[in-house]
């Protein structure tokens, strides 16, 4: 499989790509929710251009023996849903929109806390068909770069950045 090597600069520059978008819109969301582990940094950095609080969800679709599960488990959500989510415009926010199982299931968990509004932003959409459905609910989704079906590989996962920026997996 062909493969994308995203630098940290190329992370920014995405991110504030989102962040036009979002401004062009005219809409603003309330707050940022990470999908945690790759929505965390690129959240950060729109938090930089939307100046909005960040509020951070977790879960895992690779057990201890790292099979895929269809169905994701929650490993962590919520304080307060009432005062973090209920009635407000929600920006979700994840590094890669590849098979979509995973925003699905977050996009349905996040609207049963019944926000105002949610949209999406990923920094790459793959173009392939998808494992799974957004809900009719979401607004809609921000994506900074089409791409092919390639393997993505973000700094965030590199042990050497070096390697990394120069195209070769670590």
């Amino acid at each position: 499989m062909k493969e994308l090597f995203l630098t940290y600069d190329d992370i920014h520059r995405l991110c504030q790509k989102v962040a036009k978008e979002i401004t062009v819109d005219s809409w603003k969301p309330d707050c940022i929710v990470a999908i945690a582990g790759g929505g965390l940094i690129p959240a950060r950095i729109l938090r930089l251009f939307l100046e909005v609080p960040i509020y951070v969800i977790s879960v895992r679709r690779y057990d201890d023996t790292k099979l895929v599960s269809q169905v994701p488990q929650i490993m962590q959500w919520f304080d307060d849903p009432v005062q973090q989510v209920d009635g407000k415009r929600i920006l979700l926010v994840d590094e890669v929109d590849d098979t979509r199982v995973t925003l699905a299931f977050c996009a349905k968990k996040v609207l049963a806390e019944n926000p105002a509004s949610l949209r999406i932003a990923v920094l790459t959409q793959k173009q392939k068909p998808k494992d799974a459905e957004l809900p009719e609910d979401v607004e809609k989704v921000y994506a900074a770069k089409i791409i092919d079906d390639l393997w993505v590989n973000h700094p965030w996962e590199s042990q050497d950045i070096e390697k990394h920026n120069a195209g070769i997996r670590t």
